[in-house]
Formats: C-alpha cells, sequence, structure tokens
C-alpha cells in the first residue's frame, strides 16, 4: 500500500517537471542560454526530491524483503508449531493408552488383592475355629494325663507289692536249691573217694608200664642206630647214582636235535641244541599248521614289555606260556645252515583267524642288522609282511629303518621296519598291533612259527 502511494507521488513531480520545462520552451525559446539556465534550475530544486523519494524507496525495498523474511519465518514456525502439536497430540495419545491399560491392571490387581484379602478372611476364621479345637483337645489332654499319672502312683504301689512277693518266692527257692546241693555234693564226696582209690590202683599199674616202656626205647634207640647206619650207606649209593646220571645227561645231549622235528605231535616245551648259541628252550607247536614247528614270536595277550633294546631282541625276553620273542641272534643260527619256512597265525577283535606262509624265512647276522629275508607268499590275508623284506631289525637305540623318525620310537616296539610298517607283530596291543589290508585289521593275538623246509620234503 505505502509502494503504491510513492509511485503516485513520483508521477505528480514528474508532470510538474515535464509542464515546467514546456513552459520554460515557450518562455525561453529565444534565448537558448536561459532555457539551459532553466533547466539547470529545476533539476536542481528537483534533485533532493529524488534523492530523497530514491532513498525512500530502497528503505521500502527493504522492508518488503524483511517482510518477506518475516513470512518465510512465520510459516516455518507454523509449521513446526503444527509438527510439534502432531508429536505432542501422539505422545499424549500414548501416555493415555499406556495410563488406561495401567489402570486396567491396577483394576484387575485390586480385584485380586480383594479375593485374596476374603480368602484370608476365610483363613483367619479356620485358625480361629482350629485354636478353639486344639484348646479344647488340651483341655482333654490335660485331664488325661492327671488320670494317668493317678493310675501311675497305683501302679508303682503294686509294683513294689509284687517285688517284694517275688524276691521272698525267690529265697525259698535258693534255700531249697542249696539244700538239694549239700545232698549232692555229699554223694559227689563218697564217688570221689571211690575214684581215688581206683586212681591209686592205675597208678601202680601205669608204673609197670612205664617201666616196661623204658626197655621198650632202648631196644627201639639200638635200631635207630642201625638205622641210621644203613641210610649213610643210601646216600652214598644216591651219589654214585646222581655221577651217574650226569655222566648220562652228557652223553644224551650229544643226540638233542637242533629242531622241533623230532618231537612230531608232542608240542610244549622242549630242549634243542643249535650250532653257536648251544642248549636252549623252545616252544614247539603241532596244532596250527602240523608237526615240527618252532614258535619265535608270540603275543596270546600278555603283559609283557616289547619296549626293549637292541641287546634285549638280541637275546630274547619274555615267557614261553605267555608273551615272548625268542631272540635275533637265535634266529640267525637256526636259518643260517639250512632252509625254513615261516608261518603267521593272526586273530583279530572280532575272533575271525588269518594266516600267512612263505617258503623261505631267514634273519642274516648282527653285522648286517638281522635283516629280513622272505620267500613267497601263501595265505588267506593280503601279504602285509612284504613291505619288511630285506629291512634291517630297528630299535630305539639302533635306527635302521628308511624313515626320516625312529618307528621304534614312535611305535614303542623293535620291528623290521620300512617306512614305518604295514604289520607290526611287536606293538603295543591296541591300534598299533595290526595287520594293514585294505582296512586296520587290529589283532588280539598274534605267533611266528618256524620250521626246516628241506627235512620236510624228504
Amino acid at each position: 500500500m505505502g509502494r503504491t502511494k510513492i509511485n503516485v507521488v513520483l508521477l505528480i513531480i514528474i508532470k510538474l517537471f515535464l509542464v515546467g520545462t514546456t513552459t520554460g520552451e515557450e518562455t525561453c525559446e529565444h534565448d537558448r542560454q536561459m532555457e539551459e539556465l532553466c533547466r539547470s534550475h529545476t533539476y536542481k530544486s528537483v534533485k533532493p526530491l529524488l534523492d530523497y523519494f530514491r532513498q525512500v524507496r530502497n528503505e521500502l525495498d527493504q522492508n518488503e524483503i524483511k517482510e518477506k523474511q518475516m513470512n518465510e519465518i512465520n510459516s516455518d514456525l507454523m509449521n513446526k508449531y503444527h509438527e510439534i502439536l502432531k508429536i505432542h497430540e501422539k505422545q499424549i495419545s500414548e501416555i493415555n493408552s499406556d495410563l488406561t491399560n495401567k489402570y486396567h491392571e491396577i483394576v484387575g490387581i485390586h480385584e485380586k488383592l480383594m479375593k485374596e484379602a476374603f480368602q484370608l478372611d476365610d483363613y483367619k476364621n479356620k485358625i480361629l475355629r482350629k485354636e478353639n479345637d486344639l484348646q479344647l483337645c488340651q483341655s482333654k489332654v490335660d485331664k488325661l494325663e492327671s488320670e494317668i499319672n493317678s493310675q501311675q502312683t497305683t501302679i508303682n504301689k503294686l509294683t513294689l507289692h509284687a517285688n517284694f512277693l517275688t524276691s521272698y518266692d525267690k529265697c525259698k527257692e535258693e534255700l531249697s536249691d542249696k539244700s538239694d546241693n549239700l545232698e549232692t555234693c555229699e554223694v559227689q564226696s563218697k564217688k570221689l573217694n571211690s575214684s581215688i582209690i581206683e586212681k591209686d590202683m592205675k597208678i601202680s599199674r601205669y608204673s609197670a608200664t612205664i617201666q616196661n616202656m623204658t626197655e621198650h626205647q632202648n631196644t627201639v634207640e639200638l635200631k635207630l642206630e642201625a638205622s641210621q647206619t644203613k641210610l649213610i650207606k643210601k646216600d652214598k649209593d644216591i651219589e654214585i647214582c646222581h655221577a651217574e646220571n650226569i655222566k648220562l645227561n652228557r652223553t644224551s645231549h650229544l643226540n638233542i636235535p637242533s629242531s622241533c622235528l623230532p618231537f612230531g605231535e608232542h608240542s610244549g616245551v622242549h630242549e634243542i641244541k643249535v650250532s653257536g648259541v648251544g642248549f636252549f628252550d623252545v616252544l614247539c607247536d603241532s596244532q596250527l599248521a602240523g608237526p615240527g614247528w618252532i614258535v619265535i614270536q608270540q603275543r596270546i595277550g600278555g603283559k609283557e614289555n616289547f619296549t626293549r633294546d637292541w641287546a634285549t631282541y638280541r637275546k630274547g625276553f619274555g615267557s614261553l606260556n605267555s608273551d615272548f620273542f625268542l631272540g635275533l641272534e637265535k634266529m640267525y643260527r637256526l636259518t643260517r645252515l639250512q632252509q625254513y619256512e615261516l608261518y603267521i597265525h593272526l586273530v583279530v577283535l572280532n575272533g575271525s583267524i588269518f594266516y600267512a606262509r612263505y617258503d623261505d624265512f631267514k634273519i642274516s647276522d648282527e653285522d648286517h642288522g638281522y635283516a629280513l629275508r622272505l620267500g613267497k607268499f601263501k595265505g588267506n590275508i593280503n601279504d602285509a609282511l612284504r613291505n619288511s623284506k630285506n629291512m634291517k631289525f630297528t630299535t630305539f637305540d639302533r635306527d635302521n629303518d628308511s624313515a626320516d623318525n625312529n618307528c621304534a620310537v614312535l611305535y614303542n616296539s623293535g620291528w623290521w621296519y620300512s617306512q614305518c610298517y604295514d604289520c607290526n607283530l611287536n606293538a603295543l596291543y591296541g591300534v598299533y598291533l595290526n595287520w594293514w589290508t585294505e582296512i586296520r585289521n587290529q589283532l588280539k593275538a598274534a605267533k611266528m612259527l618256524i620250521r626246516p623246509k628241506a627235512e620236510i620234503n624228504n
């Protein structure tokens, strides 16, 4: 509105200026200088007014900008106000909903408390009734206790009287017993007198008997001396027989066999003689694969320790009626002079029985590490021992295997290891005592047996 008024005033001023200009032209048309002076005079008179109006217009423009900014701010404030109002209304609605729910919960709790209060009143009434009943019962009990006490007093009096009567009867019985005992003692004294007389007669008879026995003892001592003399002679005869037996044994040792073949079907422990070793006991077996087999290794569930050093495996260890290893030196001495065959008896955990048989078996000497030589294979299980062919024997203190580490240390037993083994009959009982096929056949029993092959063929 104020801007419109300013525009109108400016138009009026411009018209006045134009009118003044045209009038000046009519009056000063003959004199150009007067015309220029008029125009100059008019401009100077109007300029301050124009400057004022220009300043007013600038101020109005600024006011208009501020007014526009104020309107924008008012619009933003109104939008913020409406948003806040909506948020406030939503929060009030949620609060009202929560309050309503809380109110209903409080009403429910109040009703529950009222019910419990009614139940408590009932319980109180019941307790009061029970207390009254208890008081009645207590009064009855007190009355009964008084009656019991009076009856107990009467019983005590009667008991005293009965005890007196009982003691009186006992005294009478004791007197009667004592009188009977006196009579009995008299009878016994008479019997004792008669028995004393009899004893005296027996003593006299015993004295005569002792004298006779003394004479008999002297006779027995003489006979004993004669017997001792005979025993001394017999001891001398026994010594002579013993010496003759020793001579006979020395003669019989010349005929002791070097294998189990001469013992035939007679299984068990027998003595053999092998060149370079001498006499030693072996376990002969004729049940598993025919007669004449020497058991060189046996695992039948014993507790023998097979984690042994080189010297022990060379000598042999264990018990022939349990787990044992015959000894590498004995095996070498047995197999060096003639061809032996090898028979291996295997029993797996489920009870199944397998065998592996080789037509040639030989052990080299100690300088060559007791290396294993095997012939052709026959059996009802895979040839797992073939992996040990030509391998030297390995113990924890002598590593002869082809593995990076000592297999005897890894598996706690000596064996003909390579990389490390496909079978190990000296391993600890468990997963390591096995004979590999396509799977690991864990063993619960195993035996290695050898027999001279040439003699059997002949």
